[in-house]
């Protein structure tokens, strides 16, 4: 597809929600802004300690003498997964952002290439651990075959070619962000919220593909059973937008 001319980006950042994540954030950190650095990608690093109880936020502390590209913050209202994200977006200061998942599971090598096609023109880039090129590591079974049917299930709804709705690991420019508030999703029903509301707006997108590889330290945060209704909800919420506003939301995105 032909794309307009776009804005050039300055700066990218990446927002990592982070709770109790002690094992493994110094070396998430370290390994991002180290390949965002040799590949020349200027950015900031902005890791949400979402009322950590363990040594999360001490260690973020210390980087930041080591990482001056790390802007750590706390999240000290309500916790939960979209609002830490939602927490990291308000803070962001780069004119495209990333979320990244602060346990190692997402390849900083993939940030290097979202950032890249971001500033080829497009407004967001969805990557897809199952599209030709992507690949799971250690991806447990169960979870697996659920986060199947889930995404199969969005596809044929919104009608989209898009095979990994629900991975957090999406790269978008600010406009988005901006133009898709507010966000209703206080946990990981914001991973969907986010990128149907920017397909459903008007806003260009593509894909690439990306690998994921199971957390090795830690626990992880997402339990199937608590999400399933907050998901159903915010794909019905937005798939009403989609049908019955008129282009209300489409129009306000193309014409400021």
């Amino acid at each position: 597809m032909s794309l307009p001319t776009a804005t050039p980006l300055n700066c990218l950042s990446i927002v990592l929600p982070a709770r109790d994540e002690e094992g493994c954030i110094e070396a998430t950190v370290r390994h991002l802004n180290l390949e965002l650095k040799l590949q020349g990608v200027p950015h900031e690093i902005i890791v949400v300690d979402d009322g950590s109880k363990d040594r999360t936020w001490e260690i973020l502390r210390r980087l930041t003498s080591e990482v001056p590209e790390l802007h750590p913050v706390q999240n000290n209202g309500l916790h939960g997964f979209g609002r830490a994200i939602i927490h990291g977006l308000d803070h962001m200061l780069g004119d495209a952002v990333v979320i990244m998942m602060a346990d190692e599971s997402d390849d900083p090598r993939d940030v290097v290439r979202y950032w890249q096609l971001l500033s080829e023109g497009y407004d967001c880039v969805f990557g897809s651990r199952f599209m030709k090129g992507g690949g799971v590591i250690d991806y447990p079974w169960l979870k697996l075959k659920i986060n199947r049917l889930a995404n199969w299930f969005v596809r044929v709804i919104f009608n989209i070619k898009l095979n990994d709705t629900t991975n957090a690991f999406k790269a978008y420019r600010k406009t988005v962000i901006d133009g898709c508030r507010p966000f209703l999703s206080p946990h990981f029903n914001l991973t969907v919220e986010l990128p149907l509301k920017a397909i459903v707006r008007g806003y260009t997108w593509t894909t690439m593909p990306i690998t994921w590889k199971n957390r090795r330290t830690g626990e992880a945060k997402l339990k199937i059973k608590e999400m399933g209704s907050r998901y159903f909800f915010i794909v019905a919420y937005v798939w009403l937008e989609k049908y019955f506003s008129r282009g209300d939301y489409k129009t306000l995105v193309q014409k400021p």
